[in-house]
């Protein structure tokens, strides 16, 4: 869908909310959409307070429905008229004031990049959310989990929503509907029958004291509960087309920018694993890993066809001599292990579980070196091996100040599992949107007190502007980002390459001098931030061939080339790259 065939649109259904509407609405003109306010059925005080709003506010269109009719009914008369209207995208949120409406420029905008899918708010609550509503919406996410066969809605009640319009008209049309609290969920599992794909967005949300809830716990929970077994029912009548959808290999959708990848697994589950290593220890743990990870490669059709597609070019890189796995279930299921195992392992680093005995550091006098003489350094990893296990060692001992540049809403719920067991995960991790010139200064100046940055150079840019160089990556043009090599040149510093990888029983620490200095003069700037790419690509290649199970980016990578990076790409395709030198 081109930008100017988008037209987005926000609808809010309205029950006596006469206290909080003019707020919520006010609080949305900023952002310069359109806004449907249906009105459910409301008293005569909210009817007044609506019938001022649409004389303040031209860009709100209100409607009424003649009897209160439920939440759903609302939303879908919204639906209705706002793609009369020629709208495209509509986004429901709440009339209490429990949502964040700054976010909305967030969700218009994954709708702008994904126009196919739905954007579910993934909430992220605060003090004021009552507990027992939090455990409750649980059992609910569970069940919606076993009815899609996937954990892709990862929240299918919450209020704060935005739909493709022609696909959600076009399902209240053929489908009857639950109107009442059953609605949000109910819409959510049969639009994901329907192949519309789904994105989470963790959003804030609050209990506000004054706020009006119109959830009957006796009622409403009896009406979720029935909608979940007519779901069930369902999806036992789906199940062949569901199961064809997950395990089909020539399943093949396109390519999806890691940045707008959702995290699988719950904290629940995270917080069993961690307690099962804290009290059981690492043989136990591990054992527990076997039936989540073949869940997960059951259900993850997505990591299963990046694993297989990393395998297929690994071994038709190393040629017909080299000893590696043919791509299949077997080898996407130890992938996904060894993934899954490394987390359990950053864990017992951050908790002091491992001892440092067991990790092997060739080159750490050069390393100490680097450290006593009080020179910053950039330290330039991959999502290889376990490159966080060192910066817990290194916090945890006190061997130096390492900080771990990363970009923010990664992996929020294991960030905080991690944070939980231990007070010095926080401590020098620096999150950023994008390296722009306020990061760039506050870089700049742990460098200048000796300190160490570590950053990845195998993911592209999640801004949409971010530059990328294409280097040639196990036989193939694949996209690095441009920002760690400009990060090394503007910081003025020594540059190393630096993994961790699993090797026998214990762990080995590679540390590589890059660059005394990245120097880009302008008129050479371009070739030379190529050349750099290159450099490392080659180098992170011959990794992966020395650890192959051990890269850890389960999307489709060499599909996000110079094409699906809006304005990034230089599109010179680099010269093919020459053999790393052997250790």
């Amino acid at each position: 869908m081109s930008a100017a065939g988008f037209r987005p649109c926000i609808i809010i259904p309205v029950y006596n909310h006469q206290d909080t509407i003019r707020a919520t609405v006010a609080s949305l003109l900023r952002h310069g959409l359109p806004i449907y306010l249906v009105d459910d059925g409301s008293d005569q005080p909210t009817r007044d307070e609506l019938a001022r709003i649409r004389v303040d506010f031209p860009l709100v269109r209100a409607s009424r429905l003649p009897r209160n009719s439920g939440k759903g009914a609302a939303v879908v008369s919204g639906m209705k008229l706002a793609l009369a209207d020629g709208m495209t995208h509509a986004l429901q949120i709440d009339a209490d004031g429990q949502h964040d409406t700054a976010d909305v420029p967030r969700f218009v905008g994954r709708a702008a990049v994904r126009p196919d899918a739905m954007i579910c708010g993934a909430p992220v609550y605060d003090g004021s959310a009552p507990k027992l509503r939090q455990y409750g919406r649980y059992i609910s996410h569970v069940w919606v989990w076993v009815e899609t066969l996937s954990f892709a809605i990862r929240d299918s009640m919450c209020g704060f929503r935005l739909y493709p319009l022609a696909a959600a008209c076009a399902l209240v049309e053929d489908v009857s509907l639950p109107v009442r609290m059953d609605f949000d969920t109910a819409i959510a599992v049969r639009l994901a029958w329907r192949g519309v794909p789904v994105e989470n967005l963790p959003t804030r949300v609050i209990y506000p004291a004054s706020g009006v809830s119109h959830f009957d716990m006796l009622r409403d929970n009896l009406r979720i509960t029935l909608t979940h077994a007519r779901l069930v029912c369902g999806m036992v009548l789906r199940l062949p087309l569901l199961l064809w959808r997950k395990l089909s290999p020539g399943r093949a959708p396109a390519a999806t920018h890691w940045a707008r990848l959702t995290e699988r697994g719950s904290v629940l589950g995270l917080k069993i694993v961690a307690a099962c290593y804290r009290l059981l220890g690492d043989r136990a743990a591990k054992l527990l890993l076997y039936p989540v990870v073949a869940y997960f490669v059951l259900t993850g059709g997505a990591a299963r066809r990046a694993s297989r597609d990393y395998f297929t070019r690994l071994r038709a890189h190393a040629g017909p001599g080299a000893r590696l796995p043919e791509p299949g279930w077997r080898t996407a299921f130890r992938h996904l292990y060894e993934f899954a195992e490394s987390g359990l392992h950053k864990f017992a680093a951050w908790t002091g579980q491992i001892d440092p005995a067991g990790v092997d550091f060739p080159n750490r006098a050069e390393f100490e070196a680097l450290v006593g003489s009080g020179t910053g350094a950039l330290l330039i990893g991959a999502h290889l091996g376990n490159l966080e296990m060192t910066r817990a060692f290194a916090a945890i001992n006190r061997l130096a100040t390492v900080n771990a540049v990363m970009y923010s809403e990664h992996a929020p719920r294991f960030q905080r599992i991690l944070a939980r067991a231990s007070g010095h995960f926080d401590v020098n991790l620096i999150q950023v949107q994008s390296l722009g010139p306020d990061t760039m200064i506050r870089l700049k100046g742990k460098v200048d007190r000796g300190e160490l940055l570590v950053i990845v150079g195998d993911r592209t840019p999640p801004a949409e502007s971010g530059r990328v160089c294409m280097a040639d990556f196990l036989g193939a043009p694949a996209p690095f980002a441009q920002g760690p090599f400009i990060l090394g040149a503007l910081l003025e510093c020594p540059v190393y390459l630096f993994f961790c990888l699993k090797e026998g029983a214990g762990y080995r620490i590679h540390l590589e001098r890059f660059a005394d200095r990245v120097e880009l003069p302008r008129p050479e700037r371009e070739e030379r931030l190529k050349a750099y790419v290159q450099r490392y690509a080659a180098r992170l290649q011959y990794y992966c061939l020395r650890a192959p199970y051990q890269w850890f980016n389960f999307y489709n990578y060499w599909s996000a080339g110079p094409d699906a990076i809006t304005g990034a790409a230089i599109r010179d395709r680099p010269r093919k790259a020459t053999h790393a030198q052997q250790d």
